[in-house]
Order: structure tokens, then sequence, then C-alpha cells
């Protein structure tokens, strides 16, 4: 029991930086390029605005931020604060007018939806020749899922089940801590349903017409933290987290 405690302890503090520095990456990319028009997809209540633009961004004369939602409650919290929110099922089309984004992004928000390639292609229709699209989701393809797999177990990225008790009984070490209490809803927010490979999303964005900037991976479990860093960069189709910085050819 305190090897089990002392272990899920060292994997959260792993998942902690991992997700740190993967958000970080994004943001970053995000900033490269002068962007006039954002859309956030699954935007919450509009927290990435200041998170990846910050107050220089939004200050700036023409700039102007979007978000879908899902939550009606999240939306509404954005609309209170005067954010341009709205409500929206990212597995259909995007309310959104054709060629009219500059920069579409998506963190930890395709691996909840039914629909990821269609969704990749409507981001695509969005944005402008030269637009950039960015994304940050788990990688399914690890060496930690496939430890959890051979031992009958329930890989920790997803695809979740929904049912609480099957969660609780089955599911491994927890790397997270993200209590998912809307499993058995009838419209889940936290569950996992489709969980893509690094090399099935990069093969996958450059056939929707993507070209593939940049590819980066964070996270490479179990191993000690200080070693992760180097891996990552050696390997990154095998990191439990992974962003691709795609452009719309002009």
């Amino acid at each position: 029991m305190l090897f089990k405690n002392l272990f899920a302890t060292m994997l959260k503090r792993q998942y902690a930086r991992t997700m740190r520095d993967a958000y970080a990456f994004a943001r970053s990319s995000a900033l490269l390029h002068p962007a006039r028009d954002v859309l956030d997809c699954g935007s919450g209540s509009g927290h990435e605005l200041l998170a990846t633009f910050g107050q220089c961004g939004t200050d700036k004369e023409g700039f102007h931020y979007a978000g879908l939602e899902w939550s009606r409650v999240a939306v509404e919290q954005g609309q209170a604060k005067g954010l341009d929110i709205v409500e929206a099922d990212l597995n259909r089309a995007l309310p959104i007018e054709t060629g009219s984004k500059d920069c579409v992004i998506a963190y930890s928000v395709i691996e909840h939806l039914l629909m990821p390639c269609s969704f990749v292609n409507e981001c695509h229709r969005v944005l402008r020749p030269g637009g950039r699209l960015i994304i940050l989701t788990p990688n399914i393809s690890t060496y930690f899922t496939a430890i959890q797999i051979l031992l009958g177990k329930m890989p920790s990225s997803g695809p979740h089940p929904d049912s609480n008790s099957l969660i609780e009984s089955e599911q491994p070490v927890s790397v997270s801590g993200v209590v998912r209490d809307d499993v058995t809803t009838g419209t889940p927010q936290h569950r996992h349903l489709v969980v893509f490979s690094f090399r099935v999303l990069r093969e996958f964005l450059q056939s929707a017409g993507f070209v593939v900037e940049r590819a980066r991976g964070f996270g490479y479990y179990p191993l000690p933290m200080f070693l992760q860093p180097m891996f990552e960069r050696m390997d990154a189709t095998h990191c439990h987290q992974m962003v691709f910085v795609c452009t719309r050819p002009a």
C-alpha cells in the first residue's frame, strides 16, 4: 500500500509538470504569428483569453476572441464577463463563417468528442489561408498505456467507460487526480471518448489539408522526472500529452 501511494504521488507530480509544459508550449505557439480573429474551441468561460494571449492581446486594436463551449453554465459565465462565447456542440458543424479565423485553439478538447475527425475538418474550413490550428490532447500510444493494458487494466488516458463503479474498481492509478463525476450522464463532459495516437493524429491532420509545423510530446511515464525532457525530445510519439501546431496552406 505504501509503494502504491508513493507511485501515485509521483505520477500526479509528473502529470502536473507535463500539463504545465504542454500548455506553455501550446500558448507560446499561438503567439508566434499575430492573430486578429481567434476561435477557442471548448472555451469554458474564456480562461484562455488571458492565459494564452495576455492583456496585451486583449487590448490590441482589431483583436477578436470568440469561444465555443458545450456547458451552458460556462457560456453564461463568459458572457457575463462580456466575452463572445456561444453554446455549441463541437461534434457538429461549427457556427462560424468559412475562412473567418486566423487561429483556432483546442486545448484538451478532441478526446472528449464523438466526432473528432469532423471537428478537425471544420477547423480547416473556418480558418483563413495561412491560419493555424493548435491542438493539445492525450496520446493513447504510450508505453505506460501498453503496460496497463498488458496488466488487464483500463488505460488512464481513456477511453473511459460510462460507469463510476467500474472506473473506481478497474481504472489504474490516476495520473491527474481529476474527479470525473459525470460519466453516467447523457452528455458527459469529462469522459475521454476517442483518444488518438501521435502518428495517427499527425497523419490525419495532414490528410485534412493541414501542414504540421511543430509536433511535441510531453510526459514520458513512468520514467523519473529528470529523465523525461530528454526522452520527450527523442521520442514524442510515446509521450502522455501531444501538441500539434498546424497551418492551413495559403
